[in-house]
């Protein structure tokens, strides 16, 4: 299936039950929500979907789950993996189960250097015919994906976009200058997400969107309508949820917000535990303030 790399992409949680089993109607609850708001696809097995702690099973049985209720959106899988040969047969089995995409991240654990890296991604680009986008988060991951190892990695056809979380949002005129559209352009950190539309990113791999489908796909929506005041106004209102975003909470916080707005639970797997306390009284007041406040759109 051909897709475009543009629009708002949810990194979707992965939804537990309380003992620690997948909770797939509840999944289907939010994505349904994802889906009525406009969404353009859905990345599965990412940091919020708490990649690390899934089995090989249980991604299958998210990706086979989400195309079957993805009414036609594409759905993509995220690769975070220590070596080559994993990722490798991540790549085969995303193919067999029906995956339209995947989103890949440089070697987990070990820093590669510049053409460690660049053997990575292309040795798994030459692996399968889907569309990758490369997601380049040096600040969480400590390897930057620069624009000379872009330069390298253009002759790979199938590697068509880039996650841009780089924090730096001059990272999106650069890119631009160096390769004009080769690379779909999609911003991958909430509180910078207006910012690197308005500077022609082409989409929004969003976090809060978990939470506020209608809101995050409205915000793309009205810039690249040209309707910034308009999307200036929904930003200020969204900008104290999308800071939970930035967070090395986020998966527990994000989790919260979607507990609140009856799309999502707590339960998240260790080592990872449920918020407590005064840290989840904090972030609670602060997802409550949003609620109350939240604009008619």
């Amino acid at each position: 299936m051909a897709f475009e790399w543009k629009g708002v992409f949810p990194a979707l949680t992965t939804k537990f039950t309380a003992d620690d089993q997948l909770d797939l109607d509840l999944f289907a609850v939010n994505l349904r929500a994802q889906l009525d708001a406009g969404v353009s696809g859905i990345i599965l097995g990412g940091t919020l979907g708490e990649a690390s702690v899934l089995t090989v099973a249980e991604k299958e049985q998210l990706v086979r789950f989400a195309i079957e209720h993805s009414q036609g959106r594409p759905v993509v899988l995220n690769i975070a993996e220590g070596s080559t040969k994993v990722a490798l047969e991540q790549a085969k089995l995303a193919r067999e189960w029906g995956a339209q995409g995947l989103m890949l991240l440089p070697p987990m654990r070990y820093k590669s250097d510049h053409r460690e890296t660049v053997t990575y991604f292309r040795t798994i680009a030459d692996s399968t015919d889907l569309p990758i986008m490369i997601y380049n988060n040096p600040v969480d991951y400590k390897i930057e994906v620069t624009i000379a190892m872009f330069e390298e990695m253009a002759a790979s056809a199938n590697i068509t976009a880039v996650k841009e979380s780089t924090r730096d949002v001059t990272n999106v005129t650069r890119m631009r200058n160096a390769f004009g559209d080769r690379y779909k352009l999609l911003c991958g950190v909430d509180t910078l997400a207006m910012e690197e539309l308005v500077l022609g990113a082409d989409g929004w791999v969003a976090g809060l969107v978990c939470a506020f489908p209608r809101e995050t796909v409205k915000i793309y929506e009205w810039v690249k309508a040209g309707k910034i005041e308009e999307a200036t106004k929904l930003y200020r209102w969204f900008m104290p949820l999308l800071e939970l975003d930035i967070h090395p909470k986020l998966v527990q916080y994000i989790k919260l917000a979607e507990a609140e707005v009856g799309l999502g639970s707590e339960h998240v797997r260790p080592p990872r535990l449920t918020l407590v306390g005064e840290e989840r009284a904090r972030v609670l007041q602060i997802i409550k303030a949003g609620v109350a406040a939240r604009p008619g759109i």
